[in-house]
């Protein structure tokens, strides 16, 4: 059994006030530019360029550079893509669903989980685009009145991936920047930057702090978390049935809907302790971002996995007892078959090494529990590998197999993604609070003291 979550310490450190905590979130912003940082985001655009000289290359030479062929016809595009999208998950969850649940622990983590869920999806949403083959009119998929007379096949999931996704990228934006506002009018007032206060004072749009300030920022924060909330189940489900209305064998299962959205907040929380261990150590906020939050995202870890390990035990289940000889088959190949090794390391990432989190010891364990994590990132990929590849390498017939690998391209783009995904966070880090400044405020002594005596 593990202890109780009071030995792990308090949400926030002790010994700080109102003033202490303001001063040190809003220095890692108002400061001077650490080295580190300079370094970090130096390759991360590095990374970024690949991604643009591969892109550039795709609209000369077409989609042909990448490894895609008959019959797999999806590959890392759509293999990221749905990686991309999960990883985006764990954001909302923190934020919308934990703060209508009221848990505070929320508080420490919820802005940098929001950032990481739009820049997520911002990597997602290019795949899909840079698959049409003609990237240019990407608009034609939106239902607008046009002299053609064309109009969108809403029978096609991917139509569904357009609405799904772009509802999902607008609401988690507003989310975000809703609950920034009272943060940069901190910003504002604390920036010694004539060209900063200006910025921050207008994105602050005007905030003052009034008891009518407050009560708006609080209606419409609450809002746009019940808007959320849904969208958490709704986008992955919506992901999930590319796959789910196929009859190809291992596609074709009512399992995907609540088994993408369990594989998606796993590996959101697993990219948000990727994350946030390094910086937490590298910027000094262990005050702010303690055990007991590291211990809490490790269970919610835990308990996602075990419905993801379920999954894969029902796919097993469901191919040997449905009787269906092509789906006992699909379980076969990936058992045995050309890509074995793939499916053993996704087992051994995704089940194995995370049942480690049922210790206490394990997820106190910073280097070990980040092992954890970047294992789970590792062990979504070969998922997502797997569903798609392995699923249609082999089809009905033996005439429609073949293999599929990637291209240098292929490698090359998502690597640049990671690099987008990367220059983005640096950037965010660099000029907004990544931790939410009024919100740990509201976590000290002093506060639940003025707030029991107004």
């Amino acid at each position: 059994m593990s202890a109780p979550a009071r030995d792990l310490g308090p949400i926030i450190g002790p010994g700080h006030t109102f003033e202490t905590v303001t001063d040190k979130i809003a220095a890692v912003v108002l400061s001077e530019t650490r080295k580190g940082w300079m370094l970090g985001f130096g390759i991360s655009f590095v990374l970024l360029t690949i991604f643009l000289q591969c892109v550039a290359v795709l609209f000369v030479r077409g989609i042909g550079i990448w490894g895609i062929n008959i019959p797999v016809g999806w590959g890392f595009d759509i293999i990221n893509f749905v990686w991309w999208i999960g990883i985006g998950h764990a954001g909302t969850l923190i934020s919308a669903i934990l703060l209508l649940f009221r848990q505070t622990w929320r508080t420490s983590i919820n802005r940098f989980a929001e950032a990481m869920t739009l820049f997520a999806v911002a990597c997602a949403g290019l795949y899909p685009i840079l698959h049409l083959g003609r990237p240019w009119l990407f608009y034609w998929l939106l239902p607008y009145p046009n002299a053609m007379g064309m109009w969108p096949n809403f029978r096609s999931p991917l139509m569904w991936d357009v609405f799904a996704v772009s509802t999902y990228a607008t609401v988690s934006a507003l989310f975000w920047f809703v609950g920034l506002i009272p943060d940069l009018a901190t910003l504002r007032d604390r920036s010694t930057s004539k060209v900063g206060r200006i910025i921050y004072g207008i994105l602050a749009m005007g905030w003052r702090g009034s008891a009518r300030h407050w009560n708006r920022y609080e209606t419409a924060y609450l809002l746009l978390a019940g808007l959320s909330t849904p969208l958490v189940v709704s986008v992955h489900s919506v992901v999930s049935f590319d796959f789910a209305v196929g009859i190809i064998p291992g596609w074709h299962a009512t399992i995907f809907p609540p088994y993408f959205v369990a594989g998606a907040i796993y590996a959101g929380f697993a990219m948000v302790l990727t994350l946030t261990i390094p910086l937490r150590r590298y910027y000094g906020l262990e005050d702010f971002i303690t055990m007991r939050h590291i211990n809490y995202m490790a269970r919610v870890m835990l308990a996602t996995g075990l419905v993801v390990a379920y999954g894969y035990m029902m796919e097993i289940f469901m191919a040997w007892y449905s009787g269906n000889p092509y789906e006992s088959f699909m379980v076969k190949n990936r058992l045995t078959g050309p890509y074995k090794t793939l499916y053993a390391a996704l087992i051994l990432t995704n089940v194995i090494i995370p049942q480690l989190l049922w210790f206490q010891r394990v997820r106190t364990n910073i280097p070990l529990l980040f092992a954890v994590a970047m294992s789970i990132n590792v062990g979504m990929w070969l998922e997502r590998y797997v569903i798609i590849v392995v699923s249609l390498h082999r089809d009905f017939l033996p005439s429609s197999w073949g293999m599929y690998a990637g291209t240098i391209f292929d490698y090359g783009t998502f690597i640049g993604t990671i690099g987008l995904f990367l220059t983005l966070l640096f950037l965010f880090i660099r000029l907004l609070p990544m931790i939410s400044i009024f919100e740990m405020r509201t976590l000290l002594p002093e506060a639940k003291v003025k707030e029991k005596h107004a």
